[in-house]
């Protein structure tokens, strides 16, 4: 791991187990060299913690124990402006404006090691290991459908549903008339007044990028919701 510092960080310095998220971006941004230009200039306003190139080199930009700016305008569950309490890994990758592809294999090793590293030192939960699309929904989609959640999950980082692949294929696009779809949904983390079908849809679509990839269309079928009552169900 190597370090470029961002000068985009607050300077007061937070408590250990003030930290108690991991968040996941990709970049958007077509390079390596553009993406660490941005997140270490100070016009920018933009920062993360650690960066990881594609060749899945690590280079830390902000210190843990200083907030950086990286989750913007952003909620889950209670809590409101989550870079006072998370760290953010920005993953270089195009994202969806500019040709979005699949992370290297370089980079996914590197994460696990360095999100291991981070969730045993800060104690951070499966539950509270989430993408910007998460606390973002209206706004973001990173780090996408691309992203293999499962995967990191097989190694022990994050959160994923209990149902077999086949059962999922019979419930796909299965239409359901259940008022719980919402409560459900903020059950889960996504919270605020999502008061018309544009905003929810986002969201569902948010979900679907992380939890079912297959197939995003913004339409909460069977399958979406037994995903959803499956990692509400996790303790």
């Amino acid at each position: 791991m190597t370090k470029n510092y961002s000068p985009n960080f607050n300077p007061i310095k937070r408590k250990k187990n003030r930290i108690k998220y991991l968040i996941f971006h990709y970049t958007g941004m077509k390079t390596d060299k553009a993406a660490i230009n941005k997140l270490t200039s100070k016009n920018s306003n933009v920062s993360c913690h650690y960066f990881i190139t594609i060749s899945g080199k690590i280079i830390q930009m902000v210190p843990d124990l200083y907030i950086a700016w990286h989750a913007g305008k952003s909620r889950w569950k209670r809590d409101v402006s989550l870079n006072e309490n998370s760290i953010g890994i920005e993953i270089s990758n195009p994202g969806h404006a500019n040709g979005y592809r699949s992370f290297s294999k370089s980079q996914i090793k590197s994460l696990v090691v360095l999100a291991k590293i981070l969730l045993k030192k800060y104690k951070i939960r499966g539950k509270n290991i989430l993408g910007h699309s998460d606390i973002a929904p209206l706004r973001k989609k990173d780090p996408g459908e691309k992203f293999p959640w499962k995967y990191l999950f097989k190694k022990k980082i994050g959160i994923w549903h209990n149902l077999n692949d086949l059962t999922c294929k019979k419930l796909r696009r299965v239409k359901i008339n259940n008022k719980n779809y919402l409560t459900q949904l903020k059950k889960f983390g996504y919270t605020g007044k999502y008061t018309n079908s544009t905003k929810l849809k986002k969201i569902i679509k948010s979900f679907q990028r992380r939890f079912r990839p297959e197939l995003i269309n913004g339409v909460l079928d069977k399958e979406c919701f037994m995903i959803l009552k499956s990692l509400n169900s996790l303790k």
